[in-house]
């Protein structure tokens, strides 16, 4: 079975880096395509040294810094992909992965973090947060949109197979392609966090600083409360936080993945405010045995259990979340090995197992010339009456 693997971009190692990085272990001789690549941020990675196929626009000055600004081109790149001679592709899509062209002797695989957020459930707001409301940018930024609707809905009928990083997606993979999604949760590294370690009286936060992660509003409900308050991460809103912190908000900027897990590891708890398609972050929190604080939408809804692993707020506003820190402190208190267990759910051994299965089941439903979708499904099925 000769794979291939396609990812969106390898410019920075995220969330969705951390999915290709464990299919390209399942899968270690298959190549890798994406549009754009850039190997300083990808040093001591297991990126590093692999068989990576870039696009075109790759070549463009600048790529790899603005990369998002050739977004009307990036269909058109995905399309001219050489993948003749693959048996199966499996595609890692946020944005234009999906839409690589197979032939009807190919297997199609698609992991979708999420269907193009900008384009479809965030448009309005894209379009506002880009002051792109009015005025001739505002008219083409629509056009431009408008055709990546189009394109992104008629592409996924290129694939053969859904894949989904949780139930919310997978209802939103529903709505806006009509096809059915197999939930696989993403890998969550939970062995690198010690659950044991003594609290600490600071509660933590860790994003990165773009309008639709909230931290905003973390900074400032902290700020009104004086509740001791850890901020990690970095990005464009980052002068704005900045201005709302006040003598109890510690801002560390980006840190190393030790300094992320000690500090995970002795938090009181960790507060969540995005409506995300899945969140790492409070899966690593409940790895290092910290309860969450997270905003009740999305995601985190499928890995933060009420009143055992953590506590939900209902609106993405300071006076709700700071009653429900006051509800956290009232709590009669949370057990760390049952926190840790949960993580557990979500770890690359039972992601490893998933895919693995799923990807057999449909190649072998393909081979037999059935429906490798029902095939799929079925056998969520199964898995679900074990």
């Amino acid at each position: 079975m000769k794979t291939a693997l396609v990812h969106d971009w390898l410019v920075a190692y995220a969330g969705s880096e951390k999915v290709v990085e464990e299919l390209a272990a399942l899968w270690p001789t298959a190549p890798i395509y994406t549009l754009f690549h850039d190997p300083a941020s990808m040093l001591a990675t297991p990126f590093e040294g692999r068989d990576i196929r870039v696009s075109s626009l790759n070549r463009l000055p600048g790529s790899a810094r603005r990369y998002r600004s050739f977004l009307p081109l990036m269909p058109f790149a995905a399309e001219q992909f050489d993948l003749r001679g693959y048996d199966v592709v499996i595609s890692s899509s946020h944005a234009v992965a999906k839409g690589v062209l197979v032939s009807a002797e190919q297997l199609h695989l698609s992991y979708v973090h999420s269907p193009m957020r900008y384009a479809w459930d965030l448009y309005q707001q894209y379009l506002e947060e880009a002051n792109l409301t009015s005025g001739a940018r505002a008219m083409l930024a629509k056009v431009i949109l408008h055709y990546l609707r189009l394109w992104d809905s008629t592409t996924a009928n290129r694939v053969d197979v859904f894949m989904a990083n949780s139930q919310y997606v997978a209802r939103r993979i529903w709505r806006t392609y009509r096809r059915p999604a197999r939930v696989l949760y993403p890998p969550v590294q939970v062995e690198r966090f010690d659950p044991g370690r003594p609290r600490e009286d600071f509660y933590l936060t860790l994003s990165r600083m773009v309008p639709y992660k909230k931290m905003d509003l973390i900074v400032e409900a902290f700020a009104r409360s004086g509740k001791p308050l850890v901020v990690l991460g970095d990005g464009p809103d980052r002068a704005k936080i900045e201005a709302l912190a006040t003598p109890n908000v510690t801002l560390l900027g980006r840190q190393s993945d030790a300094v992320v897990a000690d500090l995970m590891e002795r938090c009181r708890a960790f507060v969540f405010a995005a409506d995300e398609d899945f969140g790492i972050t409070p899966v690593e929190a409940q790895a290092a045995g910290a309860p969450v604080i997270a905003y009740g939408k999305g995601g985190v809804l499928e890995s933060v259990v009420p009143n055992r692993t953590g506590v939900f707020f209902g609106q993405q506003q300071v006076t709700s979340l700071n009653r429900a820190v006051e509800l956290f402190e009232t709590h009669p208190g949370f057990d760390a090995r049952i926190i840790r267990q949960q993580a557990e759910c979500f770890g690359p051994a039972q992601f490893a197992t998933g895919a693995t299965m799923i990807v057999d089941a449909a190649y072998a439903a393909f081979q037999r010339q059935e429906d490798p979708e029902r095939a799929v499904m079925k056998l969520d099925a199964l898995v679900k009456e074990e």
